[in-house]
């Protein structure tokens, strides 16, 4: 028999299943049945002419919105879907909302996040550590802007010896991407820099749309000096911000950042310095402690023991070295006596000391084995056990089966 679900559990699953379907998602439509709450919650309705999705936006996402919601507008909401058990009604959760127009940015935005983010340009581990005190500063921004005058402020303040050089562009229109881009490819060409800092002051998303351009990304992410991104107000993120290797929400906030007071220096190095010693400290523990363990090894806790052991090892090794070459020299010297009484026994000098002779003729070394190998006037050489004795053959006798006398 299948399961049977309580409604409890089923709707608990249909609402898994929907969050894991659509984590993310940006729906377009027209608002209606707008309500918005006292407790800053907003809930209404997206339609079309075939369907509509209810929608709420919580409080803390609705307090950053650039407009006023209204029933009628033609919107993009971009959120995820989830179910409200009490009713059993799937829901858009809004995150964000924009008018259609800029609601199409929106999607542009968020398409180009996903691309880059999945290339890794906007990983911490690819993030670079900002010079603890800059000497050569850059600031790529607008000459006239009030962003630039804000960051010049605090960094003559906090640091009155600093060289900031500007590099004029525009941050808004059509040729600003353009020319963001030129800027931050002349950084390194121009000087040795310790930092780029690339601000303007906030805007609708039109007006900051040149940070989020892909180039002008893929430019602060090639450049090869530290960037800092300082584009719009605190609730402003722009492609620039993900992608620099630190952000401030502010122009302001970004020479506070660049530039750390002395009191604030003196704090980091107080903390490196300690940070230091905590090291220091754990690694000469560890050092302690292998040290102890060594001294209460056997080895060295009684070295002197330990060598006689040793010693008396050797010792044992030499002797049993020793009796073990006797032992091979002894039954190498039996082996020999086997063999030399051996030779002796078919040695031709022991059968001629049994009463033998060897006779050859004249100076041939051969032995003479039959008489029919000598004639008559043959001189002959017979060696005893002692001695040699010459003649003279005057007769010779076969013996029979040698084919008779001669």
């Amino acid at each position: 028999m299948a399961h049977v679900f309580t409604v409890v559990e089923l709707t608990q699953e249909i609402k898994g299943m929907l969050g894991e379907a659509f984590p993310a998602l940006a729906v377009r439509g027209q608002i209606s049945n707008l309500r918005a709450q006292s407790s800053g919650h907003i809930y209404f309705s997206l339609k079309d002419e075939g369907a509509q999705l209810v929608c709420a936006m919580w409080r803390s996402s609705a307090r950053r919105l650039r407009f006023r919601p209204e029933d009628g507008q033609d919107v993009v909401a971009t959120g995820r879907i989830d179910v409200y058990p009490p009713h059993g009604k799937y829901q858009l959760i809004v995150d964000d909302l924009a008018p259609l127009g800029v609601g199409e940015l929106h999607l542009r935005l968020e398409a180009l996040k996903r691309k880059l983010a999945l290339e890794g340009l906007f990983a911490p581990e690819r993030k670079r550590p900002l010079p603890l005190v800059p000497r050569r500063v850059a600031v790529v921004t607008s000459p006239t802007s009030a962003a630039l005058r804000d960051f010049l402020r605090i960094a003559r303040r906090r640091a009155p010896t600093a060289w900031i050089t500007v590099f004029p562009v525009r941050v808004q229109g059509e040729e600003a991407q353009g020319e963001i881009v030129r800027a931050l490819r002349d950084v390194p060409a121009v000087g040795d820099f310790d930092v780029v800092v690339a601000t303007r002051g906030g805007g609708s998303i039109e007006d900051l749309w040149a940070f989020n351009e892909e180039r002008v990304a893929r430019a602060i992410a090639d450049c090869p000096v530290p960037v800092v991104s300082a584009v719009g107000h605190e609730t402003d993120t722009t492609l620039a911000d993900l992608v620099a290797d630190a952000r401030a929400a502010t122009p302001s906030e970004a020479a506070e950042l660049v530039f750390p007071e002395t009191a604030e220096l003196a704090a980091r190095l107080a903390e490196n310095r300690a940070r230091l010693e905590r090291a220091a400290g754990e690694r000469l523990a560890r050092a302690r402690e292998r040290i102890v363990a060594l001294e209460r090894t056997h080895a060295l806790a009684r070295p002197l023991e330990r060598l006689r052991l040793v010693a008396q090892q050797l010792d044992e090794w030499e002797a049993r070295g020793a009796d073990a070459l006797a032992r091979a020299v002894a039954a190498a010297r039996e082996r020999l006596a086997r063999t030399a009484a051996h030779l002796d026994a078919v040695s031709p000098v022991a059968v001629l000391a049994r009463g033998y002779s060897i006779t050859s003729r004249g100076d041939e070394r051969a032995p003479l084995t039959s008489a029919r190998d000598v004639r008559t006037g043959d001189r002959l050489r017979t060696r005893l056990a002692q001695g040699e004795v010459e003649s003279q053959v005057t007769a010779v006798h076969a013996t029979p089966d040698e084919g008779g006398e001669t």
